[in-house]
């Protein structure tokens, strides 16, 4: 995943039109994928938090995070959601995204993403799951690197693990087949595998930290300091649109179904979005990144910050 990632964001990179200078935009061209993890933007658009913030903002739903990051290294794309742990790589291999605003921050009140197994499975500790095969969404991302810091942190040994890659949806019947002995889920799976049986042992990401941000929104450094006043109001209405996000559950939950193939159940954990960017919030998983070897070295997170964000 990390070669394709780096495969596309090359090729974009060549392929990228000379910094705009002071050149205005009328439309800032955003893209998010389908999860609620950068679901603010579908909130903004629909509450005309855009509208008053006098930005005119055209979204676009993505599957692809490597496409979506390809789009706004080429210059095709202004602004974008992404994950931290692709953002951290592309920083390592020397490629100008900047963040410029938080979207979805884990806590460890709310785990929205769990570490399971069958309901008729005998496995219940670290050193349980040696030998055994666990699924994730992709290999050397945030769901490895949770269940590597998970392992490592309550005495078994992640390199005795056989980790496979499988998309979320897949998961809960594969761990009922017996294709897979666990599997790190998120929501919305996480609850339908539950509902159907499925058991959690472990909150992997809250070994990571209790609290840090998983995405944010980014552009490039170019792009952000020659848009400065527009990319201040798109970030006042982004924030926005995560604080309201997180006082309406219910009238939050329409708008992402609307737009999104997302069921909201009534057991689902919901995204909480971070109010503030703040390196804090970034440095934990940039560490566990580079502990587990999903990046080669750590860096401090305000490297990873737009100017003036």
């Amino acid at each position: 995943m990390m070669r394709r990632l780096t495969a596309l964001l090359a090729c974009a990179v060549l392929l990228a039109p000379l910094p705009a200078g002071a050149q205005s935009t009328a439309k800032i061209r955003v893209a998010t994928t389908p999860i609620e993890l950068g679901a603010e933007v579908l909130y903004a658009q629909d509450q005309g938090f855009f509208k008053k913030a006098g930005v005119d903002v055209d979204v676009q739903i993505m599957d692809s995070g490597a496409a979506i990051a390809a789009a706004v290294a080429s210059g095709s794309l202004d602004v974008a959601q992404g994950n931290l742990v692709t953002l951290a790589t592309a920083h390592e291999r020397g490629l100008p995204f900047v963040v410029v605003a938080p979207a979805g921050l884990y806590s460890a009140n709310d785990p929205t993403t769990s570490l399971v197994v069958s309901k008729t499975s005998a496995l219940k500790t670290a050193k349980d799951l040696e030998g055994k095969t666990v699924a994730l969404n992709g290999l050397r991302n945030i769901t490895q690197i949770g269940a590597d810091a998970w392992i490592d942190q309550n005495g078994g040994d992640y390199a005795k693990v056989h980790y496979v890659e499988m998309p979320f949806p897949q998961m809960g019947a594969a761990l009922e087949a017996g294709r897979i002995d666990a599997a790190v889920i998120a929501e919305p799976e996480l609850s339908t595998a539950l509902a159907g049986g499925a058991r959690v042992i472990a909150q992997p990401y809250t070994s990571i930290a209790k609290q840090f941000l998983i995405g944010g929104w980014f552009t490039t450094g170019a792009w952000a300091k020659a848009h400065p006043a527009e990319l201040k109001r798109f970030v006042g209405a982004i924030v926005e649109a995560g604080k309201w996000a997180n006082g309406h559950r219910a009238e939050s939950a329409r708008i992402l179904e609307k737009y999104t193939k997302i069921r909201v159940s009534p057991s689902m954990k919901r995204t909480i979005y971070a109010e503030r960017l703040n390196p804090g919030d970034i440095q934990p998983l940039i560490d566990a990144a580079a502990k587990y070897k999903s990046i080669k070295s750590g860096f401090p997170a305000a490297e990873l910050i737009a100017a003036g964000a």
